[in-house]
């Protein structure tokens, strides 16, 4: 098994942590943006299992992991401005064409990336990543109030999603077993949110997400005229974003797989085998589907 090299790079003054492993100058490359409250951490596993076939490089967003925390006074923490510091690792790093893997927070960043360079998507694996309203349930009741009413009120009531209660819940809410989830994740992300103005980063950004849903139609367009290939791996039991939000891709792509998978938020904890199962195959096989739905 290839284990990932850790490494950084400075981009806009900004240290940027990365995971990365496999064969850079001949194996097919994916990049891996992870979503929230977590950082490349959540591909620890994912990337040795690939690796041998192909290159992974995943990595920290700006006040995420192991990358810079600039503080929320010094660096405008929206969307947009995630996105353009990936784009610019994606030069960095020399990157002309691979396929991504978004989910949760990486699905806004990357789609942003998708529409902005087309040509360098070979192909999407959607985990959990929203990109339809119907993604979209109860749970973003608190955060649309504050979107419409930024106040102290509002915002405080966005502080509950900041403990280690609720970062615990995100990763075994819907799982078939907790215990077999490992609480290294919620400990280490929790430890990171608490580090001195984390949660006013991490408020910033609940406020900008209010940006990514008038850029759904704009996303799906993407989806309608480049037809990246697709693979879907949603975790079906996820509260944040529901599975209902998985089924609309097949309206907009031709070549689209999706599978609705028995257990949570972050599927690759307790189905990273199958999921590297399923990203492998379809990858190294060219005979993609035809807006394949099949349900564990």
């Amino acid at each position: 098994m290839v284990k990932p090299i850790n490494q950084t790079i400075s981009i806009d003054g900004q240290k940027i942590f990365y995971r990365e492993a496999g064969n850079k100058e001949n194996a097919p490359t994916i990049l891996l943006l992870h979503g929230f409250p977590t950082s490349s951490h959540m591909f620890r596993n994912l990337i040795p299992a690939l690796a041998d076939k192909f290159h992974l490089i995943a990595p920290d967003y700006p006040g995420f992991g192991y990358s810079s925390m600039p503080s929320a006074e010094e660096f405008q923490y929206t969307f947009d401005h995630l996105a353009e510091i990936v784009n610019k690792f994606i030069a960095q790093m020399g990157l002309e064409k691979f396929s991504m893997y978004v989910m949760d927070y990486g699905a806004p960043i990357g789609y942003r990336l998708a529409v902005k360079n087309p040509e360098k998507i070979e192909a999407l694996i959607v985990q959990n990543g929203n990109a339809y309203d119907e993604g979209l349930g109860e749970f973003w009741e608190p955060l649309k109030a504050y979107w419409a009413e930024p106040n102290e009120r509002n915002k405080d009531a966005l502080m509950k999603f900041l403990t280690i209660e609720a970062t615990k819940w995100q990763y075994t809410h819907g799982v078939r077993s907790e215990n077999a989830i490992s609480p290294d994740n919620w400990v280490l992300d929790q430890s990171l949110i608490e580090r001195p103005g984390n949660k006013e980063i991490q408020l910033q950004l609940f406020y900008d997400y209010r940006s990514n849903l008038p850029l759904y139609s704009q996303w799906q367009e993407y989806f309608r005229m480049y037809q990246p290939p697709t693979l879907v791996v949603w975790g079906k039991n996820d509260y944040i974003f529901l599975k209902e939000g998985a089924i609309p891709y097949q309206r907009d792509l031709k070549n689209v797989e999706i599978h609705l998978l028995d257990t949570g938020h972050f599927a690759l904890e307790e189905e990273g085998e199958l999921i590297a199962e399923l990203i492998s195959r379809f990858l190294t096989s060219r005979r993609y589907p035809i807006a394949k739905i099949l349900e564990a």
